[in-house]
């Protein structure tokens, strides 16, 4: 398995290829993976987790560093895939292709192609380090990523012939001088990215191809798919070759590099790489948990810093939002976020950990929606703008998240009327950056977002032909928008606003069905739609009601007022029957009939999906009705039945941190129900002990007494020294730093933070 072969010592399988009479270079065979006698935070992050998908798309083992620019992994589907698609220079997108291509080539000069398919073995990824064996071709590959630049070392063993490097770009314009390549590839949206390349030989020729020879009259070269081949000479054993990348121009790219890789050596860039992901991930210090635990905490935790990626290069940005280049006055700028998946943990727990990194993503999207037209707040910006995608608009939690946490380095003001805007003014209909129209006047006159009656056709242009109109999950999530701007309103003392927006923020309740229990699409003429089953009704991914999810799932979506929710559902003995009705409801279907339908409703207990973001706080509202006991042991069986340290080891779309910040808050026991809220809801933490180095300096430390792996129960707890007999505490209890400790037990103490004195804070008007 190449889990076991990630952790072959490296120098080993490059004495093996010298005893198989592989002729490398000392200099190649003697890098290596730096390792160091004792396991630090690095070496337990294993990027193959989830390298195959349970249905939809892998998370895929990514090189980089954190939040930075440069990108990349191997171009395949998956990792069963049987060859690589030449080497990558740099992922632009989350989940995306490579942009420029690099492919080391040896052979006939008529048989090259633009992009070489390769067989590949012996394959090492690191966060920080790459290596693979093309054993096709003899050829022999290392790799290093720094912020905005990268290092590659390439062997070749056939040193009777001569040795190529193809590069090319996708969609754009290469320039060569005879010594290096820059150029650019086409993005979209005005955006471009751009590349400098270079080596530690002057190439032969550096030229297009024509048959058997290379045509280096050529200076330039553009198109699809457009390549330069770069020629050495017979006896070439070894290439070093390092690269820049910029958004703002080659040039930039070249200064880029020579600002970051002085040299071809590639060990000292792994070397600075390591370090740098160790002073990151250290930021959380675990003991105790098996070393399985400790991989799925450690990886979960390095996936978060993939995104989003700070594009700043010497004090300027491109921005595609306006098609110009800034000044970023200081404060870097940073791209490429879903937010729907984000706001919800990803964001929170850089609050505590990188608060400056979120002070600069909070003040990128005020930026960037003053240089939108119009001035609306992102959902999801990317390197070629904002792609408007999934439903609702929750940057407006992750400002008031930011806020209510202590961050005072944005204008409040400012980004206030670039949320109310993006709420009020551009349609809700999902997947659309149109203005509002006569779905959007309904909702404001109703409270509710109207669904297609049975048979009725969809006539309003906003509404996306596949995406529909997803009215339960517009309704509620926009209510949650609204509470998030009415506390917003509420803070700039505009009386108005709060109370208007957090009137409107109860507007759930016009299509919770008393009957059934459920949020039940209604029809424009206030009828809840009939037959309907919320398991199946609502057609392909639930959308013609729901989103990705069917109604078991969005029926607990009302994070910012649980403790209504417990009202309407009957009180807190009824709220948890219907938790574990959840949980026991079979999917009432085969397997195959029903993920064809739900593809995104992956990772189920019964009809709860560990797989999608809208479920994560599910597990935790047991604490709302007086039962954390039944948190704990949902917490804890949800972490071992699906994040595990193996190729399908979670569950769903990870989604850049959209995912693997529930394991890294669940692991330490704790989860921000309600962005917006400065609490956290208690859970169940795995290590005997965590130590979290805060933002502001100090440390908080989580302890657990009477440890032990089956000891998944809370029996009593300590903040600071003091009896906590509540299953949440708050933000300021966090950032002053300390100890909250728990003694733990085989068997639950249902006493413990059951009272009505102890459940989490939920709505404030």
């Amino acid at each position: 398995m190449k889990t076991l072969i990630n952790q072959v010592d490296h120098t080993m399988k490059q004495i093996l290829y010298l005893l198989l009479g592989c002729l490398i270079p000392f200099q190649f065979l003697t890098a290596k993976v730096y390792r160091s006698p004792e396991k630090a935070p690095v070496d337990y992050v294993n990027p193959y987790i989830g390298n195959i998908s349970h249905l939809l798309v892998p998370t895929y083992p990514t090189v980089h560093l954190p939040n930075s620019t440069l990108r990349v992994y191997p171009e395949r589907e998956n990792f069963t895939g049987n060859t690589i698609n030449g080497l990558p220079l740099i992922v632009t997108s989350h989940r995306g292709s490579s942009a420029f291509n690099l492919s080391p080539y040896q052979g006939e000069l008529s048989e090259a192609k633009s992009t070489i398919r390769y067989g590949y073995d012996n394959e090492v990824i690191k966060p920080y380090y790459y290596s693979v064996d093309l054993d096709d071709n003899g050829i022999y590959v290392q790799y290093a990523p720094s912020h905005q630049s990268g290092i590659y070392q390439i062997g070749f063993s056939q040193t009777d012939k001569p040795a190529y490097l193809i590069f090319n770009t996708g969609d754009g314009e290469l320039k060569t001088d005879g010594k290096s390549i820059s150029g650019y590839q086409k993005l979209g949206n005005r955006t471009q990215v751009y590349i400098y390349v270079e080596t530690d030989k002057i190439p032969l020729k550096i030229g297009t191809h024509q048959g058997a020879s290379i045509n280096t009259n050529d200076k330039t070269t553009k198109g699809n798919n457009a390549f330069y081949i770069m020629e050495y000479p017979k006896g070439t054993s070894s290439v070093n070759l390092r690269y820049g990348v910029s958004f703002i121009s080659a040039e930039q790219a070249e200064k880029n590099l020579h600002r970051e890789i002085k040299d071809y050596n590639l060990q000292s860039v792994a070397d600075t790489g390591r370090k740098i992901w160790n002073e990151t991930l250290g930021k959380i210090q675990v003991n105790g948990g098996t070393d399985n635990e400790k991989t799925v905490f450690y990886t979960s935790l390095y996936r978060t810093y993939e995104r989003m990626i700070c594009i700043s290069e010497d004090g300027k940005y491109f921005s595609a939002y306006d098609g110009k280049i800034h000044d970023d006055e200081g404060t870097p700028f940073y791209v490429d976020d879903w937010i729907w998946d984000t706001y919800r943990a990803t964001h929170p727990l850089r609050l505590i950990i990188e608060a400056e990194k979120e002070s600069d993503m909070v003040n990128s999207f005020i930026r960037m929606a003053y240089q939108l037209q119009p001035n609306w707040m992102p959902t999801f910006p990317e390197i070629n703008g904002d792609s408007r995608r999934m439903n609702c608009n929750h940057g407006v939690a992750t400002v008031l998240d930011a806020y209510n946490k202590g961050m005072r380095s944005f204008d409040l003001e400012k980004a206030y009327k670039v949320c109310k805007a993006a709420i009020t003014e551009k349609t809700l209909s999902p997947w659309s950056s149109k203005p509002a129209g006569v779905l959007d006047q309904f909702y404001k006159d109703h409270g509710y977002f109207p669904a297609l009656a049975v048979g009725e056709k969809e006539t309003v242009p906003e509404v996306h032909s596949w995406e529909k109109r997803q009215p339960i999950a517009v309704t509620l999530g926009t209510v949650y928008d609204e509470w998030c701007l009415g506390n917003i309103a509420k803070l700039l003392g505009d009386k108005k606003d709060a109370d208007h927006f957090l009137k409107r923020s109860l507007n759930y309740q016009t299509v919770f069905n008393k009957e059934t229990g459920f949020f039940h699409p209604k029809d424009s003429f206030g009828n809840f739609i009939q037959p309907f089953d919320y398991r199946f009704s609502s057609g392909m991914g639930g959308r013609e009601s729901y989103d990705e999810n069917n109604a078991w799932v969005y029926r607990w979506d009302v994070p910012h007022n649980v403790n209504d929710l417990v009202n309407l559902m009957g009180g807190k003995a009824r709220f948890v029957e219907e938790l574990e009705r959840m949980y026991d409801t079979s999917l009432g279907k085969a397997r195959y009939d029903f993920y064809s339908q739900f593809p995104d409703h992956t990772g189920n207990v019964g009809q709860f999906s560990m797989g999608n973001e809208p479920s994560m706080h599910i597990p935790y509202l047991y604490n709302y009705a007086g039962e954390p006991w039944r948190t704990q042991k949902r917490i804890r069986n949800l972490l071992t039945q699906w994040f595990r340290n193996d190729l399908m080891g979670i569950p769903g779309d990870e989604d850049g941190g959209g995912l693997t910040s529930f394991v890294v808050f669940s692991m330490m026991g704790f989860y921000p129900v309600t962005p917006g809220l400065p609490m956290y809801v208690i859970g169940s933490p795995v290590f005997e002990e965590q130590t979290i180095q805060l933002s502001n300096g100090k440390t908080f430390k989580v302890v657990c007494k009477n440890y032990a792996p089956e000891n998944k129960y809370i029996q009593s707890a300590k903040l600071n020294g003091k009896t906590w007999n509540k299953s949440w505490f708050s933000h300021e209890d966090l950032m002053k730093g300390g100890v909250l400790e728990f003694v733990m037990g085989r068997r639950p103490n249902k006493a413990w933070a059951a009272g009505d004195d102890a459940l989490p804070p939920s709505f404030e008007m």
